[in-house]
């Protein structure tokens, strides 16, 4: 019937369908009319409609006689059964969603049990001498001035009031009795018993027949969310049951969350207390001691434990009381001379007693964010006083009263420098690891060597520090160390001749590269000290960088870099994760815990507690920040418009108009592989004709505007005395402006992933070599290998020959010039051609920019999940692509 309603329904409106058709529909729509008006009542088997007044047995009489063909009175006989079905069909939908609930397993259903002065639930109450007793009082109590036949309620909901005498609370049982509110005033309140008994709609307490019908449908609404109910809706008056201890557990775990969806409360007594709280408690160790804060608390040996703590009003039971909630049988446990309704999950709890032991990092994560997820559910925590005192200290470590800076450092540190020192002191002190990501030329360099000279102070047996950067960074950690620490021991590990023999304090500078190679060999030294210098080259936590760094162990590790966060929160996590390993979890629960609640920007609430969780062993600093940097001569950044030469158009379409074919039938697995190559390919067509041609000694002349932009940038460059970074992400287009400077007359080096090491040094050397002496004024770098950790500040333009993906990388390529100790204006140039991805790219990019520290997106990967008409949207040239 319920899949039948509305095909019927629609009939009627149509007069094509067969007679016999017309008939059910008539008298489905009949049967809905006295539903809504309440014209039913309860049946042996369910529902059915009430007998018919002499109106609605007129109208049934006209619709048997116009559709029901010759033998009317097989005819009508139809119509009533029909008309029941739909009687007996709708009530038994949910309210709110207007279809069948889907239930729960009923559970074990038992007699109900048999105490003292009463009887078990009987189908009929007519004989029941208790009931009879029951009702009259109920109906004493419930009449009163003011509840007339004017306040009588058109709907009702519903509340079960939870009653027990002393003997049944001995048994384990209680009764729930139900109770019917006017939904328009839900203190306008009877019992179920009080309105079953009325007489008729004058009832002096308001509730009429309507009422009943109403309170009826709510009742199996509530049914279909505790199928324990279904017992009330089997009584002639569905006044009251007896729950056993069983179904009592049941109506704890399961019953209240369900029935509360459905707006039905379950309203305890003040006698049968309900409450008994449980929180977490995170103490070190096994949780005996509560010492006073030690240095190396959160060291590999440490252990910590999550125990319950739960409470009575308040006040923690004593380990009996935990003993005897634990062996209680039922859900009903006197406690303290009082009875208690403890629900399942809490005496699992009882029983528990140690939830489980926790190592240090996730000790510390509970620590920060108060919460801990148990069993799939986060638990608030309490924790000790020791851990209090740790988190006083952490969170305060970057803003608390600066350490002196160390006797033996040979320079001043500025204040912002003075305050990372104090934080790196505190954090490394407690065995714990950090991140210093200020912005590139702030002074990562330094405040890491104070931090040695700072431990070395305070332990002189401390062990030697291991740092691992890019080849180019050698020689500038090499500088600095000598220049900044002198008498402080330095050796490369690095090259053919790597040696570790006699190494007990002091610097070790190796390569990325070098690490990996020697990662067993490395790991056999006591570091003090792992630093990882431009630590987003583990920020893949599967490649193999990252896996030999992991086995490199140290009292505490240290990651420099400018950005934590390129592409997404999974490459912080793969930071932190190697700095305080467990802090964050493991890569899956981070995806799903943390990065993708936040990425998708669904949950702030999430995103605040994430940032209470990391902000303490996150430190950053912007040049922009106040106070930070203020010496900082201007920077003004320029982004250049240009057109395409007539062969740059031609290449430009044919590409796309060829690849988008190709990219259009391919599967998916080619199809990715197809439009990256597109990409790629439309960038270097946007650089010159003769870089996406490959050809050798080109004429390069006359064929990219970006090329003559160039010229003319660099022939003022150097006519005003000054220098010139030009950065581009291909190293094939920067042999192309290699060849070309060199037939120009301008004296330029290039820089990419190539260049031996010392040749890189002597590059840098060139470069910032004073003037009148013989020095190189451009500097050609491909962004890859040039980007990051090199010390340019003799540059006062930046040319950004083709665009990044990422707005932070060609930020971190600007900040070679960009840095303290420059001190002449900076002037940034971006080319772009005008009406090519480039352009489309740009605004991307600008978009990213104004988003600060937000995450970023994916950049050039994340475009190959574009369909193809959005991809050929982004790829097709735009009017006003030529000059």
């Amino acid at each position: 019937m319920r899949a039948a309603l509305p095909v019927l329904t629609r009939a009627h409106r149509r007069d094509d369908v067969h007679p016999s058709v017309a008939l059910l529909a008539g008298a489905v729509l009949l049967a809905m009319r006295l539903v809504a008006a309440g014209r039913l009542e309860p049946d042996r088997s369910g529902w059915r409609i009430a007998d018919l007044g002499p109106d609605d047995q007129d109208r049934l009489d006209r619709l048997v006689e116009a559709r029901g063909g010759t033998d009317e009175p097989e005819s009508a006989a139809l119509v009533r059964s029909v008309m029941d079905a739909v009687a007996d069909t709708l009530p038994r939908s949910a309210p709110a969603a207007g279809s069948l609930v889907a239930r729960r397993p009923p559970v074990r259903r038992t007699a109900a049990p048999t105490v003292p002065g009463r009887t078990a639930p009987a189908r009929s109450r007519a004989a029941d001498p208790a009931f009879a007793e029951r009702l009259a009082e109920r109906l004493a109590r419930h009449t009163g001035p003011g509840r007339g036949p004017d306040d009588r309620p058109h709907l009702v909901t519903l509340s079960l009031r939870v009653e027990a005498d002393e003997g049944e609370l001995v048994g384990g049982a209680v009764r729930l009795v139900l109770q019917v509110h006017d939904e328009r005033n839900p203190l306008h309140v009877a019992d179920a018993a009080v309105l079953w008994a009325e007489s008729g709609a004058d009832a002096s307490h308001g509730f009429g027949d309507r009422a009943r019908t109403h309170a009826t449908i709510a009742l199996r609404s509530a049914a279909g969310a505790w199928p324990v109910l279904d017992r009330l809706l089997e009584l002639r008056v569905p006044d009251e049951i007896a729950l056993d201890s069983e179904e009592l557990a049941d109506l704890l775990e399961h019953g209240l969350p369900a029935l509360r969806e459905r707006g039905v409360d379950v309203l305890w007594p003040r006698s049968l207390g309900r409450d008994l709280t449980a929180v977490t408690v995170l103490r070190p160790g096994s949780g005996e001691r509560e010492e006073p804060l030690v240095e190396g608390l959160f060291g590999p040996d440490s252990m910590f434990s999550f125990s319950w703590q739960l409470a009575l009003h308040g006040d923690p039971l004593t380990e009996d009381e935990m003993d005897q909630l634990a062996s209680a049988t039922g859900p009903i446990v006197r406690l303290r001379d009082n009875w208690m309704v403890v629900d399942p999950v809490m005496a699992r709890r009882a029983r528990k007693r140690l939830v489980r032991t926790a190592k240090p990092a996730q000790a510390l994560a509970a620590t920060l964010t108060g919460v801990v997820t148990v069993e799939d559910v986060d638990e608030q925590v309490v924790v000790g006083a020791t851990l209090e005192k740790v988190r006083q200290r952490v969170v305060t470590a970057a803003t608390r009263e600066p350490v002196p800076v160390p006797a033996t450092l040979a320079a001043s540190l500025r204040d912002y420098q003075r305050h990372g020192l104090t934080w790196l002191a505190e954090l490394t002190g407690l065995g714990l690891g950090a991140c210093l990501a200020d912005d590139m030329g702030l002074g990562k360099t330094i405040t890491l060597i104070a931090l040695h000279l700072h431990r070395t102070a305070h332990d002189p047996d401390a062990g030697p520090v291991l740092v691992v950067c890019p080849a180019s960074l050698l020689g500038n950690w090499e500088d600095e160390v000598a220049r900044f620490a002198p008498g402080v021991p330095v050796r490369r590990f690095h090259g053919t001749q790597r040696d570790l023999a006699g190494l007990t304090r002091g610097f070790v500078l190796t390569t990325y590269g070098t690490m990996r190679r020697d990662a067993d060999l490395l790991a056999g030294v006591p570091w003090d000290l792992v630093v990882a210098d431009e630590a987003q080259h583990v920020k893949n936590p599967r490649a193999s960088t990252a896996t030999a760094l992991r086995r490199i162990d140290a009292r505490a590790r240290v990651a420099l870099t400018g950005t934590p966060v390129e592409n997404n929160l999974t490459e912080l996590w793969a930071i932190l994760d190697w700095a305080i390993p467990g802090l964050l979890g493991s890569r899956n629960a981070f995806r799903r815990v943390w990065a993708a609640p936040i990425e998708a920007g669904v949950d702030p609430a999430k995103a605040r507690q994430f940032a209470d969780l990391i902000s303490p062993f996150l430190l950053r600093r912007r040049k922009s920040d106040p106070g930070v940097a203020p010496e900082l001569p201007a920077k003004t950044e320029t982004d250049h418009r240009l057109g395409l030469t007539r062969e740059q158009v031609v290449l430009y379409e044919t590409v796309v108009r060829e690849s988008m074919e190709r990219i259009e039938r391919a599967d998916e697995h080619a199809r990715r592989g197809l439009v990256l190559a597109l990409l790629t390919s439309l960038k270097q067509i946007c650089n010159h004709p003769a870089h996406y041609l490959k050809q050798a000694n080109p004429r390069l002349g006359g064929r990219s505007e970006k090329l003559e932009l160039v010229d003319e940038l660099l022939a003022t460059v150097l006519a005003e005395g000054g220098a010139a970074l030009v950065f581009t992400q291909y190293v094939a287009m920067a042999r192309l402006l290699q060849a070309h400077l060199a037939r120009t007359g301008i004296p330029c080096q290039l820089l990419h992933g190539g260049t031996p090491v010392r040749e890189r040094e002597a590059m840098v050397r060139r470069f910032q070599a004073a003037r009148g002496e013989q020095r190189v004024p451009v500097f050609l770098l491909s962004l890859k290998a040039g980007g990051t950790g090199l010390n340019l500040t003799s540059a006062d333009h930046v040319v950004h020959f083709d665009r990044w993906w990422n707005p932070a990388v060609e930020d971190q390529a600007t900040d070679r010039a960009y840095r303290i100790g420059q001190t002449r204006p900076v002037q940034v140039h971006r080319l772009v051609t005008r009406g090519t991805i480039e352009e489309k790219v740009a605004e991307l990019l600008t978009r990213k920019r104004a988003l600060a520290d937000a995450v970023l997106g994916r950049g050039e990967a994340a475009l190959t999940e574009l369909s193809d008409d959005e991809l050929r949207d982004l790829v097709t040239l735009r009017p006003g692509a030529t000059s």
